[in-house]
């Protein structure tokens, strides 16, 4: 059978046409020949973001961005739509976040499977969207108090420089000058001190040393001394002293009781009464001693002298 002209012709303008669309949609990121499911988000902004990215589910490359383009409601939000050609399946309650790529800029799209037992995530479905920060965002985030406390800073510093000012006027910066010079003559004299002391040390390093050994001595021999004292039978010591102590109190005890002479003199009225009484007598007998001596002059003579019997006079006496 032969094939006419025409007929060839046909089949290479519509394998040309097929070709065509074939190449045009693989350049837009859609392979028609593959059972690729499609899903649509929506995000407030996707700078950074371009047709073709890839799409990764745990790091591993599934899909690519097919488009992007707004979704046309005058909320201003871009609708991307993901192409996964992978069989791997995930919840409807995935999340599709985007993140950066890296320092140098540009963003991807990672879905995030959710395992929850719920229905799969079916083609031409919305999924949750969330935005990871990137690095700039978490410098900006991190710096921007660091930032403000710095002006609070620089604010707190410039007051107190004013005031430093305001106080260091001219009267205070003489005041300060005086005190510096004040001390440097201090510290000059302080080290004139010194350097006394260092004579003075250096010419007596001698008698120092005799010194410092007859402390080391008077140390030693203290130490004897104490070394005597506690291999002293202070025990015994101490028990002679407390039975001392309870003899004493034993006499004073007797002594309160009215026991033995003490305690009589003490505690015996009639005692004291006869020796306060005769104590009187004896003092009214050396009264009448001075007053008449005539009558005890026989008794006070040493020679023998007749007696004589008291004359008139010496009754009137």
């Amino acid at each position: 059978m032969k094939i006419s002209r025409e007929v060839k012709t046909a089949v290479l303008v519509i394998s040309g046409i097929l070709l065509f669309i074939f190449l045009f949609n693989y350049l837009k990121g859609e392979n028609i020949l593959d059972s690729s499911r499609t899903y649509y988000t929506l995000y407030d902004n996707v700078e950074g973001l371009a047709p073709s990215t890839p799409v990764t589910i745990n790091g591993m490359n599934v899909g690519k961005v097919k488009s992007i383009e707004f979704k046309g409601d005058g909320s201003g939000k871009l609708l991307v739509t993901l192409l996964v050609d992978n069989d791997f399946q995930f919840s409807k309650n995935s999340t599709a976040q985007l993140y950066d790529l890296g320092l140098i800029g540009g963003k991807a799209v990672a879905i995030i499977p959710a395992f929850d037992n719920a229905d799969n995530a079916k083609s031409e479905s919305y999924l949750k969207t969330t935005v990871k920060a990137g690095l700039t965002e978490l410098v900006n985030q991190r710096l921007t108090p660091l930032q403000e406390k710095i002006e609070s800073v620089m604010e707190n510093t410039d007051s107190l420089l004013i005031s430093l000012n305001e106080v260091l006027d001219s009267k205070t910066k003489n005041n300060l000058k005086e005190g510096i010079a004040e001390l440097n003559a201090t510290i000059k004299s302080f080290k004139n001190t010194s350097m006394s002391l260092n004579r003075l040390v250096d010419t007596n390093q001698e008698k120092l040393t005799e010194t410092i050994s007859n402390f080391e001595k008077t140390s030693e021999n203290f130490a004897k001394l104490s070394d005597s004292v506690a291999d002293a039978n202070l025990a015994q010591t101490m028990k002679d002293l407390q039975s001392t102590i309870k003899n004493f109190d034993a006499i004073l005890l007797s002594i309160n009781n009215g026991e033995g002479s003490i305690g009589k003199l003490l505690k015996e009225e009639g005692l004291y009464d006869n020796l306060e009484a005769a104590s009187k007598e004896m003092e009214e007998l050396i009264r009448d001693i001075k007053l008449h001596p005539a009558r005890y002059r026989r008794i006070l003579s040493k020679k023998e002298i007749p007696y004589e019997p008291p004359t008139e006079d010496d009754q009137k006496n």
